[in-house]
């Protein structure tokens, strides 16, 4: 079976972005592929410096993933700082990345223009993405479209140390990619994610989805009057709806006297529906701490045996001398 990898930073609250963008096809995925997703925390940190909010974050994760189907027992789900071995790769590996690789990257540069400091996590979060998936061998990875430069740097950064180490140590890896689904708008119509406020949470709270979902941006358009049927919120009902209901939403925008606060409300509807049962699974999930303690032990302790390997082997082609490894 070919593996498939795949991690979420503990940065926020994961939104309808992160479902349908990745979660989504991890889950999707489960018969197909030998899964390890993880808690990206040691991401995280290049931006999140409150550690109270980091833990949370980190274990909301872990609740979304396992009420939303992803199942320890066909999938392995661990935390990224449970497996130190991610960080040692990553040094290896930022020794054969050229730096204007790094500074060329979109996310980078697009975060520093809109005022993030330019630290060195910032600038070398591409290594330790590499890191991540060329430590388990992964054939593919489940991203977002946003996500595929950074594939394209992994993939890039494992042919260098293959041919200057004279070694096959690593795979090449694939992005994974559902184009019709790869970003979903925000609130405003921009890209949903946490860093533009724009966000619709899953397990929000019903009176704040509903809130989420009351702030999606429109025009002024009279209630009386026709309207754009191809607008913010036909587009995110279409994540929910039949071909058929979509098509009958966007009719009642051309006809008039249908209101965008009647689609946010079915729209609203529509969220509460597709994700009753996972919200539900995650208020049991919620009073079973012990389970979901157990669940990260185990996914530690398979992806740490596998790391323990692929790190010794690295160590040996750049010439470390250690006796420990040996």
């Amino acid at each position: 079976m070919k593996r498939s990898i795949s991690g979420i930073q503990p940065s926020g609250i994961l939104h309808l972005g992160n479902y349908f963008g990745a979660m989504k096809q991890f889950i999707d995925n489960q018969d197909s592929y030998e899964g390890f997703y993880f808690i990206a925390d040691y991401h995280s940190l290049t931006s999140l410096t409150d550690p109270k909010t980091l833990r949370e974050n980190s274990y909301n994760i872990v609740l979304d993933y396992l009420a939303l189907g992803l199942d320890p027992e066909k999938s392995t789900i661990f935390l990224q700082s449970d497996v130190p071995e991610h960080t040692e790769l990553t040094w290896l590996l930022s020794n054969i990345t050229p730096v204007g690789l790094l500074e060329r990257g979109h996310s980078y540069k697009d975060k520093t223009a809109k005022g993030f400091s330019a630290n060195t996590g910032l600038l070398t979060y591409p290594v330790l993405m590499a890191a991540d998936i060329l430590m388990y061998d992964a054939d593919i990875v489940p991203v977002g479209k946003d996500q595929k430069q950074h594939l394209e740097m992994t993939r890039d950064i494992a042919m260098k140390f293959n041919q200057q180490y004279e070694v096959e140590l690593f795979k090449l890896p694939e992005p994974q990619i559902l184009e019709s689904l790869a970003v979903v708008p925000g609130t405003d119509g921009q890209k949903m994610s946490k860093s533009y406020g724009n966000t619709i949470n899953m397990f929000a709270s019903k009176k704040e989805l509903k809130k989420q979902v009351m702030s999606i941006v429109t025009d002024s358009t009279p209630l009386e009057e026709s309207k754009n049927p191809d607008n913010n919120i036909t587009k995110l009902y279409e994540l929910f709806a039949t071909k058929e209901q979509v098509e009958e939403m966007k009719a009642k925008f051309v006809a008039g006297n249908y209101g965008y606060g009647h689609a946010k409300t079915e729209l609203l509807n529509a969220i509460l529906d597709y994700f009753k049962d996972a919200r539900e699974r995650r208020e049991e999930l919620v009073n079973n701490m012990e389970y979901v303690e157990e669940v990260l032990a185990k996914g530690a302790l398979k992806a740490r045996t596998l790391a323990k390997e692929k790190i010794t082997k690295a160590k040996l082609a750049v010439g470390l001398a250690g006796n420990a490894y040996k």
